[in-house]
């Protein structure tokens, strides 16, 4: 092997075995690109490899989130993948958090989780050793892998079974000192977001399993996304699960009518056979709550309800076959709000407040009510949000038009309240003596997932255009011929005075054909390209690529050292 400069990633010694054509079972651009720059390779259904080159991004991502954390006093530690059942069954989240959460058992027969996230172990860890007032607040944070039993791993990426995710939690005596810590929290996740190069929006989420009654997740615009989010230019943002919106419906004002409506289990049939707008009509879906109670919910006609904002509300909420709508004395797709009975738990979409009269079920196959008005015909005593927000609807906020886009999340904050440390009996002193539970809050930020959203939004047709601030390196030397005596000891040269410079240089001397390099160099996607060819040197010159433009140029060779390395500078500065 030739002695090579440390320094310099000499690519005729790198492992990075690129690849010519698309995987087959690559779907998205992320999952594509990255497999074929040798970035990565699968090893199994959801889990990869990281080569050389993807892990210096992984590195450089890491790095970018840990100055962030670090500079809001948030402390490094490492916690174990491997978490003890018992934990889990004091959070009481063993038995529901559901099959994603891997459990595995040793040779004594003792249970364990391969952690998914970390609030019964942190919470653990801290409370016998974290009692007074004093000590608080506390933050503290790792990175690590975590794991999670996808049924169906997709996207490269983005849904896999094995995932790097930094994860922090804090600790404090106060609702109010956990709020000013959440705020410190979101804000060094939008400089995260800046300095990784994404087009990002922070959005009102669900919690989910981490659970908690206020989060927002941060999503990386890009039509790949699997979450769909809704957001206003006055700032509102929110995951179409959970977001809030001002609906328009369209009163059909006649007088109250039971109405022969056959054949017209759907909305639309009802709203086409009565030859109104499909807002004038109110739909009803049949379910059972958390606590196994009939329940029937009402929303407008041209939504859907959302599944979470039922489950938040009920516990849970599961529809009704079409055996058990009849057991319970129901009628399928002519089900309506006057006449029921008690025993049924009834609910409806606080937007219905301002339908004065609706077209409902009768309760009779085949027919519906025109004209049925609230108050009069009928009475609603719970109201709540139900629907799915759309694009179109009115924003909460301001009442203008909400846009809709689809992004990928990779961040995500929490405030848990006591949820654990009541829980698991995690307390502190106060002032006065008496012990209280911590309250506590959730930090979430996707590694691997980041790589991911990064190249979502950056690549082209020829490959990935990496940002400065997470290349593998900045600057890729390229001489044209290989071995020659004049080309390839000027182009080293030109390397060696760009790393001294503090430029971090990758050096093609393959013998490889110029437009293998070329290709490889654009698939790879190093942010700037310096050609040496015998012709340019011959007249004095390199030539100059940038990858995000494409633009070329031709600079002198007394002066390309220091010009492409304060344009990296500037770069670098772009992104602090």
């Amino acid at each position: 092997m030739p002695l090579i400069n440390p320094k310099i990633t000499h690519l005729s010694t790198l492992y990075s075995p690129t690849l010519k054509e698309d995987p087959v079972d690559a779907e998205i651009a992320s999952h594509r690109l990255l497999l074929r720059a040798a970035m990565m390779r699968r090893i199994s259904s959801g889990i990869y490899a990281f080569l050389p080159l993807g892990y210096r991004v992984l590195r450089k991502i890491e790095q970018i989130i840990r100055e962030e954390m670090d500079a809001i006093g948030c402390q490094e530690l490492l916690m174990p993948i491997l978490q003890p059942a018992e934990l889990w069954h004091e959070s009481g989240r063993w038995d529901v958090y559901g099959p994603e959460l891997m459990r595995l058992t040793d040779r004594h027969e003792n249970c364990y989780a391969l952690g998914p996230t970390h609030e019964e172990l942190i919470t653990a860890l801290t409370r016998n050793e974290l009692r007074s007032y004093k000590e608080l607040p506390l933050s503290l944070y790792h990175m690590h892998w975590k794991y999670r039993d996808e049924v169906r791993p997709r996207f490269g990426l983005l849904r896999g079974r094995e995932f790097l995710m930094k994860d922090a939690y804090s600790f404090h005596a106060s609702q109010e000192c956990l709020q000013e810590h959440y705020d410190a929290q979101a804000q060094a996740y939008g400089r995260i977001c800046h300095r990784l190069g994404l087009v990002w929006r922070g959005v009102e989420a669900d919690s989910g399993q981490i659970g908690g009654q206020t989060s927002v997740e941060f999503m990386a615009l890009a039509q790949t996304g699997e979450a769909g989010i809704l957001y206003c230019d006055c700032g509102f943002a929110a995951n179409v699960e959970v977001a809030n919106a001002q609906v328009a419906l369209k009163s059909h004002a006649v007088a109250f009518e039971k109405v022969a409506t056959p054949n017209t289990e759907a909305i639309a049939d009802v709203a086409a056979y009565l030859k109104v707008n499909e807002a004038s009509c109110v739909k009803a879906l049949c379910g059972r709550d958390g606590q196994d109670r009939t329940t029937i919910l009402f929303v407008p006609g041209n939504h859907e309800l959302s599944e979470t904002k039922a489950a938040n509300l009920l516990g849970s909420f599961t529809l009704l076959d079409d055996e058990e709508i009849k057991k319970a004395g129901l009628v399928k797709g002519y089900l309506g709000p006057v006449g029921l009975s008690k025993d049924v738990q009834v609910y409806a979409d606080a937007s219905l407040k301002e339908l004065p009269q609706w077209i409902c079920g009768a309760n009779e196959e085949g027919y519906h009510y025109v004209g049925a008005t609230l108050g009069t015909d009928f009475e609603i005593t719970q109201w709540a949000e139900l629907i799915e927000a759309r694009e179109g609807d009115g924003c909460p906020a301001c009442g203008k038009a909400l846009t809709a886009a689809r992004g990928i999340e990779v961040g995500q904050v929490f405030q848990l309240g006591t949820k654990y440390s009541e829980a698991m009996q995690a307390r502190y002193m106060d002032e006065d003596n008496a012990e209280k539970p911590f309250v506590m809050g959730c930090y979430g930020w996707g590694v691997t997932r980041s790589l991911a959203a990064v190249v979502e939004q950056h690549y082209d047709e020829q490959g990935i255009i990496w940002p400065v601030s997470v290349c593998p390196a900045e600057v890729v030397v390229i001489p044209l011929a290989a071995g020659d005596e004049l080309v390839e000891p000027a182009a080293l040269s030109l390397a060696e005075d760009l790393c001294a410079a503090g430029i971090e240089v990758a050096f093609d001397d393959r013998a490889e054909r110029a437009g293998v390099k070329f290709n490889d160099a654009d698939l790879i996607g190093w942010p700037y390209q310096l050609i040496v060819g015998k012709r340019g040197l011959e007249s004095g010159v390199v030539e100059f690529k940038e990858r995000a433009t494409g633009e070329r140029q031709e600079i002198p060779l007394d002066t390309v050292a220091a010009t492409v390395a304060k344009m990296v500078q500037d770069a670098r500065v772009g992104k602090e």
